[in-house]
């Protein structure tokens, strides 16, 4: 469970990192309209479509797929764990070839006035899951590890959890930081303009590496034990 845990947190804080998330949060922040109150709503609209999301695929097909093989081979959960490092580490590659072509794009400004920001949350997950490949290699990793419904349930809460971080990190600097909150959350929408593709490919790079060490470690382990059993049953032979 521990190994799953870690998994979800590195693949959730890479994956958090997403500027069509925190760009948005971030001119919410600096608006004049109750900006702690708007970003809190748009942080509960991205949590609860990623939570939901994630839960609807890991207990309806990931279900399925449990009760067509309710005895998945031990390796297939660490295969995907380092599918998900994999993944992470092909973001990596490919935010770090663009990065210039990147950084040159301006972020995503959004106009919260009139509507819900919890629905502008929403949509805006709605829109980004179909092509999460990381939250789905994540959601692979803990279905494949033949853990129940519970655990499920919570390691994909940990993703979620993680991967609104970022978001309650806003929050938490207009709640704290006084009178400069919204000089400070400007300067930082300035600096992630020029550097989130970098910023994002050294966290894919490292985390993508993570995944893929402790994939790469319990098949290792894995096929020590099998190696050790084997060992054993012969040993066992030899002496009758």
């Amino acid at each position: 469970m521990l190994r799953l845990i870690g998994l979800m947190i590195s693949i959730g804080f890479a994956d958090s990192l997403n500027p069509s998330t925190i760009a948005p949060a971030m001119y919410l922040a600096t608006g004049k309209r109750d900006p702690r109150r708007q970003v809190a709503e748009f942080t509960l609209g991205v949590f609860l479509v990623y939570l939901v999301g994630g839960l609807a695929v890991a207990l309806g097909p990931g279900e399925l797929v449990l009760d067509l093989a309710p005895h998945p081979r031990p390796e297939l959960k660490y295969v995907f764990e380092i599918l998900g490092g994999v993944v992470l580490l092909t973001i990596s590659v490919l935010l770090w070839a663009f990065r210039k072509l990147l950084a040159q794009r301006q972020l995503p400004e959004v106009r919260s006035d009139g509507r819900s920001s919890a629905i502008l949350g929403a949509t805006i997950s709605a829109v980004e899951l179909p092509t999460a490949f990381p939250y789905f290699a994540a959601i692979a990793a803990v279905v494949s590890s033949g853990y129940g419904i519970w655990h499920r349930v919570f390691l994909i809460l940990i993703f979620n959890v993680t991967f609104v971080l970022p978001l309650v990190g806003i929050i938490a600097v207009l709640q704290f930081a006084g009178p400069n909150a919204q000089r400070v959350l400007a300067t930082s929408r300035r600096w992630l303009e020029r550097h989130w593709p970098v910023t994002l490919s050294v966290i894919c790079l490292v985390a993508g590496a993570f995944c893929v060490l402790i994939g790469v470690t319990g098949l290792i382990g894995l096929h020590h034990s099998r190696a050790g059993s084997i060992a054993r049953k012969i040993r066992k032979i030899v002496a009758h």
